[in-house]
């Protein structure tokens, strides 16, 4: 709180009330502002893992299981083993395919249509492309039979007028420093009000008419929900490295101890340029309770970008930790009047 300028938090907590058979939200914000931008990394794997079902929902001779690759590429996948790395571990790899697979002007087109805005998608993530152009897939129909996706062209990324686009005093580019601000203009766009609408859609679809929902089949919302959740040991990764609160940052993101079974985090977190951000919802069935934190921060302190020196241990994870612990423990209090 003494220097909240620097740390450009934002966090959005919603109470859930269930009256009769409906669900009423109360949201409740700090400094959430879609005019304030922050680079949102990984949490934009989210609407692509989601839209990538429903379009194979929408495609009679596909689905979660059909085995595809990228034109040019050697590596086969499915779209399920993909959810299943964009959650586990953050794979950009994974979200990168899907990518590939709907095209930049599908996804934020879609979104929009669904009232989730503002929200602009343009770029793949973990490596810079300027290339425009989905590149194909190769889909299996059959065990011998092969088709081929055709490559979307999308539109050139317009720059972003936001507050904070420009940030910091300097970056790193090919090793040199350059002393001028980083300038996000032409990155990823998803704000806390556009990834809070999209988690309330997917986990309460009830609450939304048919219009501004998903359209998936209830097999697909199944595999979503769960892959969700699901900790990256029980995905079959090595837990050394990735312990339960690898990708679950609220609560558990400062531990390397099992998350008890009882609480279970339905989320996606990101995490780069200094920028940590988590959309969950968490969900006590020991205590009955359940919540919904959407929340931002950047850690950055020496205000240069691409120098590999951010507080994320120090500052950043301990803090989405303990923010998450404390409307925890808010949401117990409450259960208990």
């Amino acid at each position: 709180m003494d220097s909240i300028d620097s740390y450009q938090v934002q966090i959005r907590y919603t109470q859930i009330d269930r009256r009769n058979d409906s669900v009423v939200f109360t949201d409740y914000d700090f400094q959430v502002n879609d005019s304030m931008y922050f680079y949102p990394a990984s949490t934009a794997k989210f609407p692509t893992a989601v839209l990538a079902l429903e379009k194979l929902n929408k495609t009679d001779t596909l689905s979660i299981n059909t085995r595809y690759y990228i034109e040019g590429d050697t590596l086969e996948s499915t779209a399920a083993k993909d959810i299943s790395e964009i959650f586990a571990v953050s794979d950009n790899l994974a979200n990168n395919r899907l990518v590939e697979f709907l095209g930049f002007e599908a996804i934020n087109e879609s979104l929009k249509n669904k009232g989730i805005a503002p929200v602009r998608l343009s770029h793949r993530l973990g490596y810079h492309s300027d290339d425009l152009r989905t590149k194909p897939l190769i889909i299996y129909l059959n065990d011998s039979t092969t088709g081929i996706t055709q490559s979307i062209l999308n539109k050139t990324p317009e720059r972003l007028e936001l507050f904070k686009i420009e940030k910091g005093i300097g970056y790193y580019e090919d090793g040199e420093l350059i002393e001028e601000a980083f300038d996000f203009s032409q990155k990823n766009y998803y704000p806390i009000s556009a990834q809070h609408n999209l988690l309330k859609r997917v986990i309460f679809p009830q609450n939304y008419k048919a219009t501004e929902q998903f359209d998936l089949s209830s097999e697909q919302r199944a595999y979503l929900i769960n892959a969700m959740h699901t900790t990256p040991q029980k995905a079959g990764y090595d837990q050394a490295t990735y312990y339960d609160g690898y990708c679950k940052f609220f609560m558990f993101g400062d531990t390397k101890k099992n998350i008890p079974e009882y609480i279970e985090i339905y989320n996606k977190v990101g995490f780069a340029y200094g920028t940590l951000t988590d959309c969950a919802y968490i969900k006590d069935t020991k205590n009955n309770i359940d919540f919904l934190l959407t929340a931002t921060i950047l850690v950055n302190k020496d205000g240069i970008f691409n120098d590999d020196a951010y507080d994320y241990d120090e500052i950043g994870i301990p803090f989405l930790a303990q923010l998450g612990r404390e409307i925890y423990q808010q949401e117990l209090n409450r259960n208990q009047h």
